[in-house]
């Protein structure tokens, strides 16, 4: 996930080897676009380009896609912007990465965590590409953004994460504490501060994201599982006790050895129809960003 290494040309893909300390399987999605090669970021699609972004929408077709990537990397370069991989994916058909991006935003730092989703053929050639992320760190704001996927009613997760989501879907805060490492840590769609770790700190966390009256059941579209790191894509559709319009998101899942959770990473715009945090998060504002 999500570009084809051997359309670049040698010297590119020797540099992006270099700075990433290993061979590229696949080229990660920001560092292929920002080399500007657009032959071979088209190139690394099965049909036309297609890439569902949160402000942009959809783009699809030649001409959008390089008004996209030209736009996209004017943006890093003008804001001076650090991209850190967190999580990268590639199985057979599907893919995903993790990504933080860094930049100066006045009073403080801002840390925007954004994860790609990629679709593909046998060959590895995407089908289409779904970037989700948090509009709070940028905007303070929570568009609507509606579904990407339909649910699947087929889809099943294995192991601990269904246990996770069951017990996301019921508020039951204990069982989901108990699916955590003992040092595990949920991070919020806003990234920075909105990272709760140790068992004190999620059940603090998940004891005020269950107050508005019980759990947050999700409507499962697609799910990318390596046996280490897993992916679910969602809608939101309620919370508690507040019906909402559907919302796309997804999740990662990280397992650790020993099979609970070592870590939960969100991304999605959601508001949660939900009161102050309680002085235990250390948090006034905010929310699920707010």
């Amino acid at each position: 996930m999500p570009w084809a290494p051997e359309l670049f040309s040698a010297p590119v893909l020797a540099r992006l080897e270099q700075q990433a300390h290993r061979k590229l399987v696949t080229v990660p999605y920001f560092e292929g676009l920002l080399t500007g090669d657009l032959d071979a970021l088209i190139g690394s699609f099965a049909g036309e380009p297609e890439v569902h972004h949160p402000v942009r929408g959809r783009i699809k077709g030649a001409r959008a896609f390089e008004a996209f990537m030209n736009d996209t990397n004017a943006w890093l370069r003008r804001n001076d912007v650090a991209v850190e991989e967190v999580e990268h994916v590639a199985i057979e058909r599907a893919g995903f990465g993790e990504f933080v991006l860094s930049l100066e935003g006045g009073a403080e730092d801002i840390r925007q965590p954004v994860a790609v989703m990629a679709d593909r053929q046998s060959d590895g050639r995407i089908i289409e590409l779904r970037i989700y992320s948090s509009s709070w760190p940028l905007t303070r704001h929570h568009p609507v953004r509606p579904p990407l996927l339909q649910p699947d009613p087929e889809l099943r997760e294995p192991d601990v994460i269904a246990e996770y989501r069951h017990a996301l879907s019921a508020g039951d805060v204990e069982t989901i504490v108990a699916a955590f490492e003992s040092d595990g840590y949920v991070r919020e769609p806003a990234g920075g501060t909105y990272v709760h770790s140790g068992h004190d700190g999620l059940r603090a966390f998940y004891t005020w994201w269950f107050s508005n009256g019980g759990g947050i059941p999700l409507e499962l579209c697609n799910l990318i599982d390596d046996s280490r790191a897993c992916a679910l894509e969602y809608n939101v559709v309620r919370w508690g006790t507040t019906e909402l319009p559907p919302e796309a998101g997804v999740a990662v899942l990280v397992r650790s050895p020993s099979a609970k959770l070592a870590a939960a990473r969100m991304y999605d715009s959601v508001k949660p129809p939900l009161g102050p945090r309680s002085v235990s998060l250390r948090q006034i504002e905010g929310g699920h960003h707010e």
